[in-house]
């Protein structure tokens, strides 16, 4: 017989909602997050329950069978709404694709914080959200506010590592929010990732990861730049990896993500899968944009990072597959143009 999730219903009648733990949003990152979260906090303590949540109930019902075909006595539910998940569980986490999902989510009805302002004041101060969300420092800080104005916590805990760190729980967690809050979140982030970094107040946390985004975001480019260079000029991709690699042109993006397929003797990249289960060329141009948005704001020029993003909208716009392909695909294009720009 095959195992099936413990309804909502149930698991409110148990009045269990101090010893469980919602997760809200099950994409490529979020699916392996909540796995790690849940499997972990089970082995700690086997009378954890669990629910997720997530806008295709298709993606719910699965992570529920996989999760209950390696731990069978699992209580773990569904939430058709966050409300629910909310009405579930005192830990809520979210991991949600840009500001306007958070906004949905969080404060729309049948949200967090309507759910919030429901619940008995005991229970509401007791409840504790974190968002691992990439979104726009306004908009995290608004919500913030709003979600401790129910008495409740919350921090924005953003994440770099990529759909291979969430796999393997190697994650680093940005945190932002206050001392109390940032301590509440570490044993929880601790089953997800290994690496867990208060940066300051409310929206310190976004402020860092989309730094780090817009960093990264220009390196790859120029490491597709710099391979596809090398290859016109004879160079065997795996031997300039390897120079680049152990010279000062080393980086994440090179060493770890390298685009071309070879370049890195006995590790996966995901130019080894036709540039899939990476972080999405889609995501990739959300960030840059979120970062040329919120220097905009500030008075702080990035000519480096305004060319990178007008480049990804033009990957997106020329294949449009590549899209949801990791942002690495970007060699793809360049070697495109060159052999166009070849054959003129």
């Amino acid at each position: 017989m095959r195992p099936t999730p413990y309804s909502l219903q149930a698991m409110e009648r148990l009045l269990v909602r101090n010893k469980s733990i919602s997760f809200i949003g099950l994409g490529r990152m979020g699916y392996e997050m909540a796995y790690n979260l849940f499997s972990k906090t089970y082995a700690e303590a086997n009378d954890s329950h669990f629910v997720v949540c997530d806008a295709v109930q298709e993606t719910s019902q699965k992570f529920c069978t996989n999760f209950l075909t390696q731990f069978p006595r699992a209580r773990i539910g569904i939430a058709t709404t966050p409300e629910e998940a909310v009405l579930a569980s005192k830990t809520i986490v979210t991991m949600l694709p840009s500001s306007p999902h958070v906004q949905t989510v969080y404060a729309k009805e049948s949200g967090i914080i309507p759910a919030i302002q429901k619940l008995p004041e005991a229970a509401a101060r007791e409840t504790f959200c974190i968002d691992s969300t990439t979104l726009d420092v306004t908009v995290a800080r608004e919500v913030a506010k709003d979600v401790v104005q129910t008495g409740a916590a919350i921090v924005d805990a953003p994440v770099s590592g990529g759909v291979t760190g969430a796999k393997a729980a190697t994650l680093s967690f940005l945190v932002g929010g206050t001392e109390e809050a940032f301590q509440l979140s570490h044993p929880v982030l601790s089953h997800m990732g290994k690496r867990i970094i208060h940066c300051g107040p409310s929206g310190s946390g976004l402020g860092a990861k989309i730094c780090n985004n817009l960093i990264l975001g220009v390196q790859q480019i120029v490491v597709a730049e710099g391979m596809l260079l090398g290859q016109r000029l004879g160079l065997d991709p795996a031997i300039l990896a390897g120079v680049i690699n152990s010279s000062t042109g080393g980086c994440w993006a090179s060493s770890v993500n390298n685009p071309v397929p070879g370049a890195l003797v006995d590790q996966s990249a995901p130019c080894e899968r036709d540039y899939e289960g990476g972080f999405a060329t889609a995501l990739m141009l959300k960030d840059m944009g979120l970062a040329t948005g919120i220097a905009g704001s500030q008075g702080s020029p990035l000519p480096l990072g305004e060319a990178a993003e007008r480049l990804y909208e033009r990957v997106i716009e020329a294949e449009p597959e590549l899209a949801r392909k990791d942002f690495s695909s970007v060699y793809r294009y360049l070697e495109k143009l060159a052999t166009v720009s070849s054959r003129t």
